[in-house]
């Protein structure tokens, strides 16, 4: 069997993890079961209208475009590619012509997934309909 090294250098750290483990268990545990104790049962009718003026919300559909998300996602895309240049332009003298080659490449890698992206028509909106 082995023995606790309270001398190992991770071991407060453990010892932290352990405790807000427990800490968040007990935390949400208990603020469950004082809201559930606690909490008035009964609900009037009153409470549950509308108290802003405008007219009465109903519930419609969701109908979101798969265009937000495509586009979205080339924007992510591309904004992280463009991060990936910023290195390379504060240490481009060391990189010499094998960094600017491999930038170039970079850079045409790029601009053809814009243009099939473009040709494509993920870059036109769509009205929904």
């Amino acid at each position: 069997m082995t023995h606790l090294d309270v001398a190992h250098p991770y071991f407060g750290a453990f010892v932290l993890l352990v405790l807000t483990t427990v800490a968040f268990t007990a935390t949400t545990v208990l603020s469950r079961l004082v809201g559930r104790y606690l909490a008035r049962k009964d609900t009037e009718k009153l409470k549950l209208t509308i108290y802003e003026c405008g007219p009465e919300a109903s519930r419609q559909p969701n109908r979101l475009s798969t265009q937000f998300y495509l586009f979205a996602l080339l924007f992510i895309l591309f904004d992280v590619e463009i991060i990936f240049m910023f290195p390379w332009a504060v240490d481009f003298k060391p990189l010499g012509w094998f960094g600017f080659v491999e930038m170039i490449l970079f850079i045409l890698l790029l601009a053809i997934g814009f243009i099939y992206a473009w040709k494509k028509g993920a870059l036109e909106w769509h009205s929904i309909k």
